[in-house]
């Protein structure tokens, strides 16, 4: 496994609108970005669907609250006014109306300039099932049993365009599976409007 520093340069950021307050982690997995997160002197509060991931991280990441849940329920009571949230490959699993609908969810658990730092996968992430696949929707596929969502920047202009000013929308290449993955790294604030 590669390391994947994509949270240091927001560091900054996290601190600044998290303030005293926790931070959500949506899909935490094995803990990579908790870690990142409470070694900057976060509070986190993680969850992820897998209980085998979610303790994983507990094992970790002792000072972060962690749980297992499915981002479909509501989210920890905790998650209200908050200054930011993390979803890294975490938000791509759904139809399309549901993924509109988790991502009004994320907005309500912010406050105004609150920000969500989160990561999707791309149309070209062809080494993790953006092509050859059934396809159940647009851009979005069953891989292995498993539905998986890919996006272009016109599909994640379109998700957060209302609400939300976009901070950062960039493309990138990660080696942190081995085999390339590409994906799209997504910096967004609630606004007002």
């Amino acid at each position: 496994m590669f390391t994947d520093p994509w949270l240091d340069r927001w560091l900054p950021l996290v601190l600044e609108r998290a303030g005293s307050g926790p931070v959500l982690e949506i899909g935490c997995g094995h803990g990579d970005d908790t870690a990142v997160l409470t070694g900057a002197g976060l509070k986190i509060h993680a969850f992820d669907l897998s209980s085998v991931s979610a303790g994983i991280t507990k094992l970790r990441v002792p000072t972060a609250v962690v749980e297992c849940r499915d981002v479909r329920e509501p989210f920890p009571e905790m998650a209200s006014e908050l200054g930011a949230i993390v979803a890294s490959l975490s938000i791509h699993y759904f139809s399309w109306a549901e993924t509109q609908a988790l991502v009004g969810r994320i907005r309500s658990a912010l406050r105004p300039g609150g920000v969500l730092l989160c990561r999707l996968n791309s149309d070209q992430d062809h080494n993790f099932g953006a092509s050859g696949h059934p396809e159940i929707e647009p851009n979005f596929f069953m891989v292995k049993g498993e539905p998986k969502r890919f996006f272009n920047e016109a599909a994640i202009t379109s998700l957060f365009a209302e609400g939300w000013n976009t901070l950062s929308l960039e493309h990138f290449v990660t080696k942190k599976y081995v085999r390339s993955k590409a994906l799209w790294e997504v910096v967004l604030e609630r606004t007002d409007a």
